[in-house]
């Protein structure tokens, strides 16, 4: 946690932990958990928080970090999509989640801008991610597998060869949370 400037927020989509309201009880304490995390790492010197804009734990991640700028101001959000038109696919009600975290942001672009090729795109967009980072937060329980055990695998071998702190908000964790 110490000297991390720059923090990437990750782990499940909303359908991989059965949220598909705006208005589920466990965005709540999700949310709560963010909000602690992020804020330890505001108070060892956090500067910029960064997400992908996938469903879920990084849309509400962003959201998070846009309250948080009330008592940290100088805090950014980065948006950096993997390929351009990132979600262009997605139903008007994800695409308007999207577009409302772009108007949160103070940085938004693409690592490939290109629109989606091929799964190379998404590999460049981890290293990219891994090396402009000191460190991830991710909402992720190894026993609750999801797409995100793809980022988190990188991660663990990046980390092998540098200094990179992961951080797990795990199942435990939020069940934890709920009791405080």
């Amino acid at each position: 946690m110490e000297n991390v400037k720059t923090l990437y927020v990750t782990g499940y989509k909303s359908f991989e932990i059965g949220v598909f309201q705006d208005n589920d009880p466990k965005i709540t304490v999700i949310k709560k958990v963010l909000k602690r995390e992020i804020s330890d790492y505001l108070n060892a010197g956090l500067e910029w928080v960064l997400v992908s804009g996938n469903l879920g734990t990084e849309i509400w991640a962003a959201e998070v970090v846009a309250e948080l700028k009330n008592d940290y101001p100088d805090l950014k959000l980065g948006i950096i999509y993997p390929f351009k038109e990132f979600g262009s696919n997605w139903n008007e009600k994800n695409q308007g989640n999207l577009t409302k975290i772009e108007g949160l942001a103070d940085y938004v672009d693409s690592v490939s801008h290109q629109p989606y090729q091929s799964p190379a795109q998404l590999k460049m967009h981890t290293k990219f991610l891994l090396e402009h980072s000191g460190a991830s937060l991710l909402v992720y329980d190894k026993e609750y597998p999801g797409k995100t055990e793809y980022f988190l695998k990188d991660a663990e071998l990046f980390s092998e060869k540098y200094p990179y702190e992961i951080r797990l908000i795990t199942m435990d964790d939020l069940q934890n949370s709920m009791q405080e």
